[in-house]
């Protein structure tokens, strides 16, 4: 018997697409399609960066044709359909992964972990970071500038180029406005009590527990949301296990809706219903440009140049200098820059952007 192991869709384990669909065997299957390489990539988290290497999967099909990507990563929750092999961090995807001769491993992450992981790999070409005499380092000069401005604070203030920019360079590749990719996860989403005749204004009012440094007062958020009702928006409060309190107590004083918080594919559904996103630098900011959502992203302690919104919004910043450059609580003893964004002007972007 005929078996083509080299075929794009032979899997070994299981029966193929092809002979499950139509029944056919190697010997005389059409759908044969000779795979030409053997992609790895490594991105571990946090899942707002995991969502933002999504553009780089139609690159490299398009850059290497009939390829078989393999992606390592703590959120499989993101499937484009470019991607052969889906693995999580454990002991049995590494026993695998040590035993296939890769065309190209590219390694995103400066953690440890990956880039032990990206040395241990066998591949004719590597890109991004490995371990080097215990420490993470670039590969080759390619991956020297994000390695750099990983390192110094003033060099990612000069900064100019955003992530993607720094993740094609990286592969070797120049940036051509490709888009992430995000199952909008509408087999997980509710019956959102929302009136989808007015336009749907979402707000996410947190940053995470570690980075009080970028949060915008919670009185503010109160009354941008009672200025947005009374205009005739939809107003929906978003976040997590740990915006629960004060997301209940913004929607008591303002009026706003909020349903409370949700596995990860059912916060996507929530977000994909919302026409415009008010966030800080989240996973949620992430979440709303995947999903091609208006944005008006806050920003204090990043430089704005990282990020791309692809012409979908705009990035606000405090009226007052921040001195907190990658800081989780303020270094200022003076005044909270936070304090200095003011909710007319939130209000009137949102406006702009509609």
């Amino acid at each position: 018997m005929i078996i083509k192991t080299d075929c794009l869709f032979f899997r070994g384990d299981v029966p193929c697409k092809p002979h499950k669909e139509e029944g056919v065997h190697c010997s005389d299957c059409t759908y044969y399609i000779k795979s030409t390489h053997k992609i790895l990539i490594i991105k571990l988290g946090a899942i707002g960066d995991v969502i933002r290497t999504t553009p780089l999967f139609s690159r490299l099909q398009s850059e290497y044709p009939h390829s078989k990507i393999f992606w390592m990563t703590h959120y499989p929750i993101v499937v484009p359909s470019e991607v052969h092999s889906i693995l999580t961090f454990t002991v049995e995807s590494v026993t695998y992964l040590k035993l296939i001769e890769f065309d190209l491993v590219i390694n995103l992450d400066k953690d440890r972990e990956a880039c032990a992981l990206a040395s241990q790999i066998s591949a004719k070409k590597k890109f991004g970071f490995y371990l080097k005499e215990g420490t993470p380092a670039p590969v080759n000069d390619l991956a020297r500038h994000k390695f750099l401005t990983g390192l110094f604070d003033d060099l990612n203030k000069a900064n100019t180029k955003n992530y993607l920019e720094e993740i094609f360079e990286i592969c070797g590749l120049k940036y051509n406005s490709e888009k992430y990719i995000l199952d909008p996860f509408e087999r997980f989403g509710l019956k959102w009590q929302l009136d989808c005749k007015k336009k749907i204004i979402g707000l996410n009012t947190g940053c995470g527990g570690r980075w009080v440094s970028r949060l915008w007062p919670e009185k503010n958020w109160i009354e941008l949301a009672s200025k947005l009702l009374n205009q005739g928006y939809e107003v929906v409060l978003l976040g997590g296990e740990q915006e629960n309190e004060k997301n209940l107590k913004i929607a008591e004083e303002s009026g706003a809706k909020y349903f409370g918080y949700f596995r990860l594919e059912t916060f996507i559904n929530l977000v994909n219903h919302c026409d415009l996103v008010v966030t800080g630098v989240t996973m949620a900011m992430h979440i709303t440009l995947a999903l091609n959502k208006k944005i008006v992203l806050f920003n204090n302690i990043f430089n704005r140049n990282e990020f791309e919104l692809f012409g979908l919004g705009e990035i606000l910043e405090p009226g007052n200098e921040c001195k907190c450059f990658f800081s989780p609580k303020c270094k200022n003893d003076k005044y909270f820059c936070m304090d200095s964004l003011e909710v007319e002007r939130v209000q009137k972007t949102i406006d702009k952007l509609i």
